[in-house]
C-alpha cells in the first residue's frame, strides 16, 4: 500500500538546555528523513526512525535499517509509525525552544463613576442591542412587533441623560453597533465611557471610537496650553478638528488664536473644515479672520467666509452686500399703490465675486437672476425695515412684487432667514399653514420651510405643522415633521393621527406612508397609545377599497400602539419604576 502522510514543520529554535552542534544535527536529519517518507510514501522510502526513538536517529534497539519496524510489517502501520515518530519529535523540538519576552501588561481599565444601569433596564439594553424583533409574517410585511433598532438612538439618548454607564459586558455588542451605524456613534460612545474607549484601543475594528479623541483617545483640557499646542501641531486631521471645536467651545478667542497661527500652512481642503468651526461662538470678533478669508486662493473657502460674515449683521461686507442689494429692490415710486420693483445686476465684478458671489449660475437658472438672489440672501434683513419705511417683516412680505420676481425674491429672504435665525421673517415667509407652497424655479420649497420652521420656538413649530397636516394631509408633511420637537406636541400628535386614519378610510395602502409611520413610532408621545386601540381593530373592506388595504392598516396600528407603549416601557425601566401595562415585548 502506497501510504502518504503529510506534517507540519515543527519550531526549530534552539534550547539553552545544553544540546550539543552534534545532536542538533542528528535532529535535523532524522527531521528531514521522516519528512522524506513523508513525502514519497512509506512503501516507496520506509522510514528508519519509529516512533520508539529514545535519541535522535535511534530506535529503542539502538540499531537503524531498512525495515527497523521488522518483518511482516504492513504499510499502515509504517504510515501510523511514522506520524508517531512525527508527533513524538515536534514535541521534543518545541520543549527546547527559548522563552520569549513577556507581552507588557495592559492597562487596568480606567474608573466609571457614573451609576449602573437599574436591572431591568440592563436587560433591555442587551434585547436591543441583539436586535430581537419577530420576523415578519410575510415577505415584505414588517408585522406588528416594534422595530427594536430604531429604537436603540432613542434608548441611549434617554440613559445618557440620566447620567447612567453601559455595564462591562455589553461594551463590545455597544462598540459593534456604533462600528455598524454612524448615527448611534456619539450617543453609544458617551454611553461607553471611559472603559469603551480602553476597549476600543485593543480592537482594530472599533478604532472609529478613538479619531478625533487625541492620541490616548481623550481631547486635552482646553486650560492644558502645552496639551493643545501638541496636539494641533502633531495631530492626525480629525483630532484637530475636534481640537478646535472643544477649544473654540470654551474659549472662542483661543479656539481663533489657534486656528490662525497655522492657517497659511493648511491644505484648502482642510481650511475649509477648520473654518466651518467658527460657526461655534462666532462674533464680531471674528470679522478681521474672515476678511481676509475672503481672499483665499480656494473658491469653497471664500464661499464659507462670506457665508460666516453674513451672520454677523454689523460686519464690513454685510453693509457692503446691504448697499448692494438695496440698489436692486425697493418700493416703485411711480405705482398708485406700494408695490416691490426689482432691477437685478447686470453684471458681476470683481468686488462681488471677491465677497463671495459665484457668477456662474447653474443649468436653468438665468445670470441676473442668480446673482440677485446671493446678494438678497447676504444682505442683513435688518436693511429692510428701513428701506420700505419702516413697514414690519410681514407687512414687506404681503407687497406685491413687480414683474414676476415675487418668487425670487421671497426664496431668497427665506436663505437669508434661516442663515441669520430670524424668527420674526421665517414667521412672516411661512404665512399661513393652510396656503399651499409656491412652486417653480427660486421659489421656496417645502425643505426650505422646514429651515424656516427650525428658528422658530418648538411649541410654534409643532402648532404650525399641526394646521399644515389638518389643511394638506400627509402626502407633504414628511419633511416638516422631522424638524419638530421629540416627543411631538399633543395638537401634532392628533393632527398626524387623525390623517393616517382619513387615510386609512381612504382606502389607501399604509406602505404609501411609511416615512411618516415610522416617524410616528419614533416621535409620537407614548401616551398617544390609548387613542389608537380603535385603530387596530380589522375594518370592514369596502368596494371602493384597496384589496387587502384594511389588514395591513391594521397590522400597522397594532406595530405603532406596540412601539409606544415599548417606548413607555423603556423610560419606565431607566426611571427604575415599574413596567407600564401593556409593555409586553
Amino acid at each position: 500500500m502506497n501510504t502518504r502522510a503529510t506534517t507540519s514543520a515543527p519550531y526549530t529554535a534552539s534550547s539553552d538546555s545544553g544540546s550539543t552542534s552534534s545532536g542538533t544535527d542528528d535532529s535535523a536529519r532524522v527531521w528531514e528523513e521522516l519528512v522524506t517518507s513523508a513525502l514519497l510514501g512509506t512503501d516507496r522510502r520506509p522510514p528508519t526512525v519509529l516512533a520508539g526513538t529514545t535519541g535522535a536517529g535511534t530506535t529503542d534497539a539502538g540499531t537503524t535499517g531498512a525495515d527497523p519496524a521488522g518483518a511482516g510489517t504492513t504499510g499502515a502501520d509504517l504510515a501510523g509509525a511514522l506520524l508517531d515518530a512525527a508527533v513524538l519529535h515536534t514535541v521534543r523540538r518545541r520543549a527546547g525552544l527559548r522563552p520569549g519576552p513577556a507581552a507588557p501588561p495592559l492597562e487596568p481599565a480606567p474608573e466609571d463613576p457614573r451609576r449602573p444601569l437599574p436591572e431591568a433596564a440592563r436587560r433591555r439594553l442587551d434585547q436591543l442591542l441583539a436586535g430581537r424583533a419577530a420576523p415578519s409574517p410575510a415577505a415584505g410585511r414588517r408585522g406588528a412587533v416594534p422595530d427594536l433598532a430604531e429604537l436603540l438612538p432613542q434608548w441611549l439618548t434617554l440613559a445618557n441623560e440620566r447620567g447612567y454607564k453601559a455595564p462591562p459586558a455589553a461594551l463590545p455588542a455597544l462598540l459593534d453597533a456604533a462600528r455598524a451605524r454612524t448615527d448611534l456613534r456619539p450617543q453609544a460612545l458617551r454611553l461607553a465611557g471611559p472603559r469603551g474607549l480602553w476597549l476600543a484601543g485593543l480592537n482594530p475594528e472599533w478604532r472609529f471610537a478613538l479619531r478625533g479623541r487625541g492620541a490616548a483617545g481623550r481631547l486635552p483640557s482646553p486650560e492644558d496650553v502645552q496639551g493643545v499646542r501638541a496636539l494641533w501641531d502633531e495631530g492626525l486631521f480629525a483630532e484637530r478638528v475636534a481640537l478646535l471645536a472643544a477649544v473654540r467651545s470654551g474659549d472662542a478667542a483661543a479656539g481663533l488664536a489657534l486656528l490662525a497661527s497655522t492657517w497659511t500652512a493648511e491644505r484648502a481642503e482642510d481650511r475649509l473644515m477648520f473654518l466651518d468651526s467658527l460657526r461655534t461662538g462666532l462674533s464680531d470678533a471674528d470679522e478681521e479672520f474672515l476678511e481676509a478669508a475672503l481672499a483665499d486662493r480656494s473658491r469653497n473657502v471664500r464661499a464659507t467666509a462670506a457665508e460666516l460674515l453674513a451672520a454677523l449683521p454689523a460686519s464690513a461686507f454685510a453693509g457692503r452686500m446691504a448697499g448692494r442689494a438695496a440698489t436692486c429692490v425697493g418700493l416703485d415710486r411711480t405705482a398708485e399703490s406700494p408695490v416691490i420693483s426689482v432691477e437685478a445686476p447686470h453684471e458681476c465684478d470683481a468686488a462681488m465675486e471677491r465677497d463671495g458671489v459665484v457668477p456662474t449660475p447653474p443649468a436653468g437658472r438665468g445670470e441676473r437672476s442668480w446673482w440677485l438672489g446671493q446678494l438678497v440672501e447676504a444682505a442683513p434683513l435688518a436693511c429692510w425695515i428701513g428701506r420700505f419705511g419702516g413697514r414690519t417683516p410681514e407687512e414687506i412680505v404681503a407687497l406685491p412684487v413687480a414683474d414676476d420676481w415675487q418668487g425670487e425674491l421671497h426664496a431668497a429672504w427665506c436663505r437669508a432667514a434661516v442663515r441669520q435665525r430670524d424668527a420674526s421673517w421665517s414667521r412672516a415667509l411661512l404665512g399661513a399653514p393652510a396656503v399651499p407652497p409656491a412652486t417653480g424655479p427660486g421659489t421656496s420649497s417645502l425643505a426650505e420651510r422646514a429651515q424656516l420652521l427650525a428658528t422658530l420656538p418648538a411649541d410654534e413649530r409643532a402648532h404650525w405643522v399641526a394646521a399644515f397636516v389638518a389643511a394638506h394631509g400627509l402626502s407633504e408633511a414628511f419633511q416638516l415633521l422631522g424638524v419638530c420637537a421629540v416627543p411631538w406636541a399633543e395638537p401634532l400628535g392628533a393632527a398626524v393621527i387623525d390623517a393616517l386614519d382619513i387615510a386609512r378610510d381612504a382606502g389607501s395602502y399604509p406602505w404609501s406612508f411609511s416615512g411618516v409611520m415610522g416617524l410616528a413610532e419614533r416621535c409620537l408621545a407614548p401616551e398617544a397609545a390609548r387613542h389608537l386601540d380603535s385603530l387596530t381593530a380589522l375594518p370592514d373592506e369596502e368596494e371602493d377599497t384597496a384589496p387587502g388595504a384594511g389588514g395591513y392598516w391594521s397590522e400597522a396600528f397594532q406595530r405603532l400602539v406596540a412601539t409606544l407603549r415599548l417606548r413607555a416601557a423603556m423610560r419606565a425601566e431607566l426611571d427604575g419604576g415599574p413596567r407600564p401595562a401593556g409593555a409586553t415585548v
